[in-house]
């Protein structure tokens, strides 16, 4: 396996993070829609480059953790519940393609950044047609590979900067949560105190598949009995004041629960 070599992609002397160490020009934190630290997985075989790579990323104060191999990448998945993946296509065990199709039946919109030797065009869009969102090449830098993660998280809305405030974001509908504010694409949205707090649970978790009991538990702490209905009405009530005349942003995943997502660009 081809890793970053000095002068052609490896992290150049010190490396970021190291102690006693500071890196100019370093771009504001990036953080997950609700403040918490942004969560990436790294899975490559190789130990050494696996190190680099996690040493940069928690450089920028992002959660994460590494695999060896496909097994150990569904696991570590499954448990982290990664924001974005950064995925070697050649594995011991499997390829990066069957460990994109196992993740994507846990995280369906985990942003996927692919990680390879191999630079040939067909390769490139295999990759992107199994589902990946972008591809890097080694040797590489590892600030071309943080910035693109960057790109990937924001585009997606599963992140934000860390000085925009106490504000959510998911596509063009915006949270203030000190004004308790909400508008869509710059309209005020008026919501109950109920309807605010169920749409900023589904803010700070955008893409998530979020089951009823999870939404009972965290807006409603059980007081309806676990009564599921309720879940529904207030989704109802939700999408008559953010999705009317508007492409839909809340979703329901028939036996799993509801989603907020932004609008797919056309």
């Amino acid at each position: 396996m081809n890793t970053p070599t000095p002068g052609t992609g490896a992290p150049r002397s010190p490396e970021p993070g190291a102690p006693g160490t500071r890196r100019t020009g370093r771009a504001p934190s990036l953080t997950r829609s609700d403040g918490t630290p942004v969560r990436v997985l790294v899975v490559d075989d190789d130990p050494d480059l696996a190190e680099v790579l996690s040493g940069a990323l928690r450089y920028e104060g992002w959660e994460v953790r590494t695999a060896g191999d496909g097994a150990r990448a569904a696991a570590e998945a499954r448990e982290l519940l990664p924001d974005a993946v950064v995925l070697d296509v050649m594995l011991p065990d499997t390829d990066g393609f069957a460990v994109l199709r196992d993740l994507h039946t846990v995280l369906p919109d985990v942003c996927v950044l692919f990680l390879t030797a191999r630079d040939a065009v067909e390769d490139r869009i295999a990759g992107i047609t199994a589902g990946g969102d972008d591809y890097v090449t080694k040797p590489f830098s590892l600030e071309e590979v943080v910035a693109r993660l960057r790109g990937l998280l924001r585009r997606a809305g599963m992140a934000r900067l860390a000085d925009e405030g106490p504000r959510l974001v998911v596509g063009d509908l915006t949270m203030d949560e000190e004004a308790r504010e909400v508008t869509r694409g710059g309209d005020l949205i008026e919501l109950s105190p109920t309807e605010f707090e169920l749409l900023r649970f589904l803010m700070r978790n955008p893409r998530r598949v979020l089951s009823k009991s999870r939404i009972l538990d965290r807006v409603w702490s059980y007081d309806f009995g676990g009564q599921a209905h309720v879940v529904e009405l207030y989704i109802s009530y939700l999408r008559k004041k953010v999705d009317a005349g508007r492409e839909p942003m809340i979703h329901t995943v028939r036996g799993a629960g509801y989603v907020i997502k932004p609008v797919a660009s056309r």
